[in-house]
């Protein structure tokens, strides 16, 4: 491993810079490999292509006749890019994609060979669902499991080296009909909140039909050496740095964030980010991150179901193109400890088929009453099921990320800017509850004007709250950098859908009773303020202080995944998702299943690594040191200078306290894991994992681990360090 870690030093320090890709335009390249509309129109009948339209813009079902049709066009167009197979793109709990790739060449019964992609093959598919994460749902010998197209989403070549493979985006269910991927959910999630969202909408324009919620995410990532990353067993296996001492030169002097892009990452952006355009992601920003050898992407808004479906093609991208460039990709939110973790902030709000963006301040009185209907409705879902909205961003990785540098912490609160602060308060302390005609006034405020200036302009960005909002959208900042935006995406839609619902319900009776709408509208808007405003924090999410004051509001603080997912199998969560058709109980259960064993494996396989590097690569190096400041030792006793080796034994000392210890709770910690894994149940499992193995050993471990860093000599350290990894491209 030495020798690894001085080879990639080598390496890059012989290495030549990666030509940069070429300068061809991106208008000219995106959507390039996507099935679009327009592309569409050039290679189906006229009756395929309008059953299609209707179909992504209305949600109707495509007959089998029909969609026998629009497969031979799409693999017309496929085989014009000289595509051969093709491939159902679902997207499994295990949090990647998936795909199992087909060729269009088949035989007929009389031997001749010819190439064919019908209907049946477009809409439906048989994959084995026996080795994808089921939580029980489905047995071991029961495999069968479907994927059935999602016309919502446009097919799309992907190319890897030099072969081209049709992909058709799919959701992925067992065979008794429960769903076992992200996508299915999603698109019953979104539905939902449309239904409820263009209900509350027609009060204020009859010509709504449809709500799309919108996403704009943001990725964060690092770019490390290949060298580098191989010669780290950790993030080999674990995609972060189970130890490593900080460097003299971290982040502190805020020198990296929007600076230079280093030339050997920029050929890398270049080229992965024309890997998307083809893909038709529409990435618009790229920059530096606040840590070093940390940066960003992110693209204009999509609706939610193709944007979740370009952040996974992404990742994907990001990776292959990185081995291209020598480089590796970490998406892990925390690869390394003592700076920045990355996060996926989801930017999200909801539009209408009108044009208008629900949670942007309007210019009358009429637009901005709907503006805050919408607005204090996320509010008031946000405060009734923080402890879901907790759950839906829970994993091991963001629990080394939550509440430390830039990132949010496990408390769900809301930030809004002083200016609408001021607003809600100003309905919410309306003497006697009561408002007439005159109360109208209120709504006159300037927000389309004051918002924009205080939120955007002055860039009144509050980045250690969780779920902010940035002056036309919600940033809900505690996403993960290696979640599937689906899942956070699932709950937001369906809060809202029931906390609309509720809304109507509310105001409907006030008008049975006589009240005119816009009074009644502003009666229950004022409730959902008084009832939610605990939720609402302007302040310093890092603080202590806000600890206690968020432990007196009796809003919840679980730092702990196992702890946090409890909340998507209360009944309060079940009747949630069962109402509003987006999640039977039994599948709630499963995806808890499902996220306990991740997080077990997880933090079993950083174990597992942390007693390998000890035993194989640390405790040797050390010793070895150990020895040669043994044998100065003796060498200046036989010469006579014995009582000039204070130091040298003062050293020797350090280096054996660390040693005895390091090998005490590495054994400690095996045998505590041993502990873990005879337990049946998973709930208890990962308690157990969390509780007794991560919490008690792995700070602990490195503690010793990265002192000895400090100790040994430099040439005899077998893992490359931090000021390597994050600085020496």
């Amino acid at each position: 491993m030495s020798s690894l870690r001085f080879k990639a030093l080598e390496s890059i320090a012989q290495s030549k810079e990666t030509p940069l890709v070429g300068t061809t335009k991106i208008t000219a390249l995106f959507g390039e490999n996507v099935f679009t509309l327009q592309k569409a129109r050039a290679f189906l009948s006229d009756e395929g292509y309008k059953s299609l339209v209707a179909s992504i813009k209305g949600g109707k079902k495509i007959d089998r006749q029909v969609a026998n049709q629009i497969a031979a066009g799409i693999r017309q167009w496929a085989e014009s890019k000289g595509v051969t197979h093709f491939t159902h793109w679902f997207q499994p709990l295990t949090g990647t994609s998936a795909e199992k790739h087909d060729s269009f060449f088949t035989l007929k019964g009389d031997g001749t060979a010819i190439e064919e992609f019908d209907g049946a093959a477009l809409i439906q598919q048989e994959p084995d669902a026996s080795s994808f994460p089921s939580g029980g749902i489905r047995a071991t010998f029961e495999a069968r499991g479907y994927t059935a197209w999602d016309p919502s989403s446009p097919a799309f070549i992907l190319e890897v080296s030099q072969g081209k493979t049709l992909c058709i985006p799919t959701i992925f269910v067992s065979y008794t009909g429960e769903t076992l991927d992200y996508k299915a959910p999603l698109l019953k999630s979104l539905e939902a909140l449309n239904k409820s969202a263009v209900e509350v909408a027609n009060y204020f324009d009859k010509n709504v039909n449809r709500v799309s919620a919108t996403l704009g995410w943001e990725q964060e990532y690092f770019v490390i050496d290949e060298g580098m990353f191989n010669a780290r067993p950790d993030l080999v296996l674990s995609g972060r740095t189970v130890f490593g001492h900080a460097p003299a030169k971290g982040q502190q002097l805020e020198d990296h964030y929007f600076g230079s892009i280093p030339e050997r990452v920029y050929a890398y952006m270049r080229d992965f980010e024309n890997e998307c355009y083809k893909l038709g992601i529409p990435l618009r920003t790229r920059h530096n991150e606040v840590a070093p050898a940390q940066f960003e992407c992110a693209p204009i808004f999509e609706e939610v179901s193709v944007a979740v479906d370009h952040n996974t093609l992404l990742m994907d991208i990001m990776d292959r193109v990185a081995r291209r460039h020598k480089l590796r990709v970490l998406l892990h939110e925390k690869p390394f400890a003592g700076i920045n973790g990355s996060g996926k902030h989801n930017n999200w709000s909801m539009s209408t088929d009108t044009g208008v963006n629900l949670l942007a301040p309007g210019k009358t009185p009429k637009t901005n009453l709907m503006f805050l209907t919408f607005f204090v409705n996320t509010i008031k879902a946000v405060y009734d099921y923080s402890d879901v909205l907790r759950a839906s961003i829970a994993s091991a990785g963001n629990d080394h990320r939550l509440g430390a540098n830039e990132a949010p912490p496990a408390i769900i609160s809301v930030f809004v800017g002083q200016y609408l602060f001021n607003v809600l308060n100003e309905i919410k302390e309306r003497v006697g509850d009561k408002f007439d005609e005159q109360d109208e006034a209120i709504l006159k405020l300037d927000l389309h004007r004051s918002i924009p200036e205080l939120l955007l302009d002055n860039t009144d960005r509050n980045r250690t709250s969780p779920f902010a909002f940035t002056g036309n959208k919600f940033e809900f900042r505690a996403v993960g950098s290696t979640a599937n935006c689906a899942n956070p995406m699932i709950v937001l839609n369906t809060i809202l859908a029931d906390t609309l619902k509720k809304f109507k319900k509310d105001v409907d009776a006030l008008i049975e009773k006589g009240e005119k709408k816009e009074i009644a509208i502003m009666h229950v808007i004022r409730e959902y303020i008084v009832a939610s405003d605990k939720v609402l924090f302007e302040g310093d999410g890092y603080s202590e202080a806000w600890e206690k004051e968020a432990e007196k509001r009796g809003l919840p603080n679980v730092k702990a995944t196992p702890l946090a997912l409890d909340a998507l199998v209360t009944e309060k969560a079940k009747h949630l998702f069962e109402k509003n058709d987006v999640l039977t109980h039994i599948e709630l259960e499963a995806r808890h299943e499902i996220e306990l064993e991740k997080y077990i494996k997880r933090v079993q396989i950083e174990a597992r690594i942390m007693g390998e590097l000890c035993t194989s690569h640390i405790l040797p190096a050390a010793v070895k040191y150990q020895n040669v400041l043994i044998n100065n030792i003796k060498g200046m006793k036989d010469l006579g200078l014995e009582d000039q080796t204070s130091n040298q034994k003062q050293i020797l000392v350090k280096i054996s306290e660390h040693i005895n210890k390091l090998s005490d709770l590495v054994e400690k910690m095996i045998e505590a894991r041993k502990v873990c894994n005879a337990m049946d149940n998973t709930r208890t499992k990962a308690i157990a994992y969390e509780s007794q193995v991560k919490g008690p050993y792995f700070d602990a471990i490195r503690y010793s681990v990265d002192k000895l860093e400090l100790l040994v000599d430099d040439s005899y350290w077998p893992l490359p360090k931090y000021r390597e990894m994050l600085f020496i491209r």
